[in-house]
């Protein structure tokens, strides 16, 4: 996967929603004038979101130099220093609000997943993400989730099958659904969400590659994982918003666990830049 396809186009984009037609606080500042500043976390993070941040600079101002103090994927405790930069005073604040903008959000899903990921080290379960992202920031956030330590579930619609409730309705039944899916794309990824016992069996009978278990308690996790008997991928996902129902879901000997929280629910890392 490669997740700076579209790297240029959004930080272009959010560039010119920040900027407009031009930064005209800036403009008060003598364009001669150059400046060094420092980035620092005021929260303990997992770095994330360095190639971003410095593709907002090189846009602005191709000769600001960027001196990174820590690397990607780093946990940091508060009060580390980041980076630094260096050049017009005018494009160093330009730049501020964007750059912090991507490092925070993508940190925050980095931090969290790694802190997921740990409390489940014990077991053999992957952590998944969903598709419940910001929009625009899509490949940014499945980056994030990975440098935390998760794994990406399908990138978008195009990319793999996932037969929800109302497919199943409009195509009739799971074993339609998947005789459709089979013939339409036989080497996509298929996945039955399914809701309850009776569903898993006949998802079981249909044989795709993974099965979703929608919102099952942890006593219907366990029995799913015994009825599939390693046969099939299985998934758990939905209303898994506590870290001990994490845990207990993970013990079962669950192979994946999918959390939208992920991408949709964590704070942004605490920054600050300022100049030295």
């Amino acid at each position: 996967m490669d997740y700076f396809e579209n790297l240029d186009a959004t930080v272009k984009a959010a560039l010119d929603e920040d900027i407009g037609s031009g930064d005209i606080t800036a403009e008060l500042i003598d364009e001669n004038n150059i400046s060094s500043a420092t980035v620092i976390t005021r929260d303990n993070a997992v770095v994330c979101g360095r190639p971003w941040v410095d593709k907002v600079f090189s846009l602005v101002d191709a000769e600001v130099e960027i001196t990174w103090l820590v690397d990607e994927g780093d946990p940091v405790a508060k009060g580390t220093q980041l980076f630094t930069v260096q050049g017009a005073t005018r494009s160093l604040l330009t730049c501020e609000r964007t750059a912090l903008n991507f490092l925070q959000t993508l940190s925050a899903t980095a931090t969290e997943t790694r802190r997921l990921t740990e409390l489940v080290a014990h077991t053999g379960v992957k952590l998944l993400d969903t598709r419940k992202t910001i929009p625009g920031l899509r490949l940014a956030q499945k980056y994030s989730v990975r440098t935390g330590g998760g794994h990406n579930h399908r990138i978008g619609l195009f990319d793999a099958f996932l037969v929800k409730e109302n497919h199943i309705a409009a195509s009739g039944s799971i074993s339609e659904a998947v005789r459709r899916a089979r013939k339409l794309s036989p080497d996509a990824r298929l996945e039955i969400e399914v809701e309850d016992i009776d569903q898993l069996r006949l998802a079981l009978d249909s044989q795709p590659d993974w099965i979703m278990l929608d919102n099952f308690t942890v006593a219907d996790v366990a029995t799913a994982v015994k009825e599939a008997n390693q046969a099939i991928t299985l998934e758990a996902s939905g209303g898994i918003e506590k870290d001990h129902d994490l845990i207990k879901i993970a013990e079962t000997g669950v192979d994946c666990i999918s959390i939208g929280a992920l991408t949709k629910h964590c704070r942004a890392i605490d920054l600050s830049m300022l100049l030295d």
